[in-house]
C-alpha cells in the first residue's frame, strides 16, 4: 500500500500514524481534518519534515508537541521543530524542569504546562502515567471534545516496564491503539546486552515483551477496535516477525478473534512513517 494519502482522503475523521518508533527516536502523528500534532519528537527536524511530506501532511498544520518523557530518543527534536514551525510544547511541570536545559531557547508561550487532560488542534487529549525510568512517563488517549457527534478515540501507549491500572482504563475500547511491544524475553536474555541492561529493560520501570502486551490486548480490544500498532520494538532484542506471531498466537484463541475478524496489526517501521490510519 502507497504510503501517500490526499488531505480529501483525510476529511473529518481522526487519523494517526507514527513518524518514526525505536530506541534510536520516536514520533508519533495525531490529528482530524488539517489541524494535527505529535506526541514526542525524538529524531531530527530534517525527518520529520521528510516523513510527513511521505504522508502528504505539511508541517504547517502541526499545531504543537506533547512529551511523554525526557528520554532522548523522544525529546531529540522538539527544540528545533517547535522553533521552526512556531508551535507550542505540553508537558508536565516535572518534565519541564528536566528538559527546559535541553531544548534551546523558546518564547514563554510556547511552554504550555498541561496536568490530566488538554486540548490541542481541536482534540480532547487525556494523560495518564506509565511506569518508567524517567522523571514521569505518560500515555494519552485522543477524542473529539465533547458533544462532537464524532467519537473515534486513540490510545499511545509506550515507555512502560508493566501495564498500569490507569492504562487498563484509558485503552480499554479505542478505535486504534499504538502500543509498546519492546522485546522478546527469549532474545534479551539470550542477547549481548550487559546485564545491567538486561535487568532495566525487564523491569518494571523498563519496556513491555511481547507477552506482556499481549495480555493487556486481551483486556483492550473490544468491538469497535480497528487497527493496533505495534511501537517502540527494539532492534537487537526483538523482530517484527517475532512480536507478531507471539501477540497474534496469544489472541487468536481468544474470543477477540472471533469479535474483530477485521482488526488488523500491524508494526511500526523505525525510521519511516507508518500508513496514515484514518478511523472512518
Amino acid at each position: 500500500m502507497s504510503l501517500l494519502f490526499s488531505l480529501k482522503e483525510v476529511g473529518k475523521n481522526v487519523h494517526v500514524a507514527t513518524l518514526a518508533s525505536g530506541s534510536s527516536g520516536n514520533a508519533i502523528l495525531v490529528g482530524h481534518e488539517k489541524r494535527n500534532f505529535l506526541v514526542d519528537c525524538g529524531v531530527s527536524l530534517k525527518s520529520i519534515l521528510r516523513n510527513l511530506e511521505i504522508l502528504n501532511i505539511p508541517s504547517e498544520e502541526i499545531e504543537g508537541i506533547f512529551i511523554t518523557h525526557e528520554h532522548n530518543d523522544h525529546i531529540r527534536g522538539i527544540g528545533p521543530v517547535a522553533r521552526k514551525l512556531k508551535i507550542p510544547i505540553y508537558a508536565t511541570a516535572k518534565i519541564w524542569e528536566v528538559i527546559s536545559n535541553r531544548i534551546g531557547k523558546l518564547d514563554d508561550s510556547q511552554r504550555i504546562i498541561i496536568q490530566d487532560s488538554f486540548t490541542c488542534a481541536g482534540l480532547k487529549v487525556n494523560v495518564f502515567p506509565t511506569s518508567h525510568d524517567s522523571q514521569e512517563s505518560y500515555g494519552v488517549r485522543v477524542e473529539m471534545p465533547e458533544g462532537s457527534s464524532f467519537s473515534k478515540s486513540i490510545g499511545i501507549a509506550t515507555d512502560t516496564g508493566m501495564i498500569t491500572e490507569e492504562m487498563h482504563q484509558a485503552l480499554q475500547g479505542c478505535d486504534a491503539l499504538v502500543v509498546e511491544a519492546n522485546h522478546d524475553e527469549e532474545m534479551l536474555w539470550q542477547g549481548s546486552y550487559p546485564w545491567y541492561l538486561k535487568k532495566r529493560i525487564s523491569s518494571n520501570y523498563g519496556h513491555l515483551e511481547n507477552k506482556q502486551l499481549a495480555e493487556g490486548l486481551l483486556q483492550w480490544i473490544q468491538g469497535n477496535t480497528q487497527r493496533i500498532v505495534l511501537a517502540h520494538l527494539s532492534e537487537e532484542n526483538n523482530s517484527p516477525e517475532r512480536a507478531l506471531s507471539t501477540i497474534m498466537r496469544i489472541l487468536k484463541d481468544s474470543p477477540i478473534a472471533k469479535e474483530n475478524p477485521e482488526l488488523r496489526i500491524r508494526v511500526a517501521p523505525r525510521h519511516t512513517p507508518h500508513e496514515l490510519i484514518v478511523l472512518e
